[in-house]
C-alpha cells in the first residue's frame, strides 16, 4: 500500500490551481477547475483546495464544504480524488482521516467520486475501505468517450457509421457552424436553445439564466469555453458550449430547435468543436451523459435519446465507479442521509430550482 500525506494548497498552488490538476494522474477533470471552484462559492459551497501526495506522485482536488448546526463539515471531492490506481484510495483515504483529526476540521462525511471504471471488484474494494455507496450525482457518470488524438480524416472514418454520415451530409449540404462570441446576447440564444431539447416536448429542468451565464462567462474568460451555432432560416436552430481542460474536452450543454430542415447540422457542431479543441491539445472527448453501458438499447431509460445521438460518435460508453461516501461519525452520518440531506435537497430545490449538489 503506498502511503500518502494530505494539506491543504498554498495560496501558490492554488494561483496555478489549473495546471496542476491537469497534471494529475488520470488528467484531471474539468469539475475539479478553478473556474468551476467559482461556480459552486456562488450557489453556497465553500472550496477547498486540498493535495494528496505519496514519493510517486501528487493529486490536486477540489473540495466543495457545507456545514451544517451540530453535524459539523460535509465534504464533496467531486470527481476526485484523482488516483493513479484503485488500490490507492486505501492510502488516500487513510492520509485524510489523519489530516482531518490533525486539522480539527469537525468533518462528519466526504462524498468521493473518482474516475475509475465501475466493477465488482471496485465495488469490494471500496466497501472494504468502509465506503458506502450514494445516489448518483454528476451526469456523466455514464458517459461516451471519443479519443480524438487521429488526424480529422482518420478520426472521421473511425467514427461510429451514423455520426460519419451525419458529418459529411451536413458538410455536403453546405452547412455552417458559427463560434459565437462570448457575452449576454449569446447566452440567451443558448439558453432559449437548451429549453427546446427533445424537440420542444422533453421535460426540461434548467438552472435559472444567471446561473448558466455565470458559467459560460467565467469558462470562456478562462480560455476553457467555446460556444457554436448553427443557423436555420437566418435563426440559431442548434447550439453547444464546449470546455477544454488540459487534454480533456466536455460536450457541456447542448440544445435546438424542433423539426429542424438541415440533416447532421447537430453533428456538424461537435466535430467542428472537436477538430478545434484538438488544436488546444486535447487528446479526448467527453460527450457527457448517457445510459449505463447495459442499458444503451432501453427506449425507457430517460437518457435513451442522448446516448442515441452520442453513441452515433462511439461506442466506447464508460460507467464510472459513481459517487460513495466515508462516514467519519457514524452517529451523524446517519441523521445526514436519513434526514438532513434529504431535507436539503428539497428545500434547496423548492427555494432556487437547482439541484443540492
Amino acid at each position: 500500500m503506498k502511503e500518502f500525506t494530505a494539506r491543504f494548497a498554498t495560496s501558490a498552488e492554488i494561483d496555478g490551481w489549473d495546471g496542476h490538476v491537469t497534471a494529475n494522474p488520470q488528467g484531471g477533470n474539468v469539475l475539479q477547475s478553478k473556474s468551476f471552484a467559482a461556480i459552486k462559492d456562488y450557489t453556497g459551497w465553500k472550496p477547498r483546495f486540498v493535495i494528496l501526495e505519496t514519493p510517486d506522485y501528487s493529486s490536486y482536488n477540489l473540495v466543495l464544504e457545507k456545514t451544517f448546526p451540530v453535524l459539523g463539515r460535509f465534504w464533496y471531492m467531486i470527481k476526485g480524488p484523482d488516483a493513479a490506481a484503485a488500490e490507492d484510495l486505501t492510502g488516500m483515504l487513510r492520509a485524510l482521516k489523519t489530516f482531518m483529526a490533525a486539522s480539527n476540521l469537525h468533518v462528519f462525511a466526504i462524498k468521493i467520486e473518482p474516475d475509475i471504471r465501475a466493477s465488482a471488484a471496485q465495488h469490494a474494494l471500496f466497501t472494504g475501505l468502509g465506503l458506502v455507496k450514494a445516489p448518483i450525482v454528476q451526469t456523466n457518470t455514464n458517459t461516451a468517450i471519443l479519443d480524438i488524438s487521429d488526424e480529422p480524416q482518420e478520426l472521421l472514418r473511425k467514427l461510429g457509421s451514423r455520426g460519419r454520415h451525419a458529418v459529411r451530409k451536413a458538410i455536403r449540404s453546405n452547412v455552417e457552424v458559427v463560434k459565437a462570441p462570448a457575452n449576454d446576447e449569446t447566452y440567451r440564444i443558448m439558453y432559449d436553445l437548451m429549453g427546446q431539447v427533445g424537440q420542444g416536448k422533453a421535460n426540461v429542468v434548467l438552472r435559472p439564466f444567471e446561473y448558466y451565464a455565470k458559467f459560460w462567462q467565467l469558462f470562456s474568460d478562462a480560455g476553457q469555453g467555446r460556444m457554436y451555432f448553427v443557423y436555420e432560416g437566418g435563426k440559431p436552430s442548434v447550439g453547444a458550449f464546449v470546455l477544454n481542460y488540459g487534454r480533456k474536452g466536455t460536450y457541456k450543454d447542448g440544445g435546438s430547435i424542433p423539426a429542424r430542415s438541415q440533416y447532421g447540422d447537430s453533428h456538424l457542431v461537435q466535430w467542428t468543436a472537436i477538430n478545434e479543441l484538438k488544436g488546444l491539445g486535447v487528446a479526448e472527448y467527453d460527450f457527457c451523459g448517457t445510459p449505463p453501458s447495459a442499458q444503451l438499447k432501453d427506449e425507457s431509460h430517460p437518457a435513451y435519446g442522448r446516448g442515441l445521438f452520442k453513441t452515433s460518435f462511439t461506442k466506447n460508453v464508460i460507467d464510472w465507479c459513481g459517487p460513495y461516501d466515508l462516514p467519519l461519525s457514524p452517529w451523524r452520518y446517519k441523521v445526514w442521509t436519513k434526514l438532513v440531506e434529504r431535507a436539503m435537497r428539497k428545500l434547496y430545490w423548492r427555494r432556487t430550482r437547482q439541484p443540492y449538489y
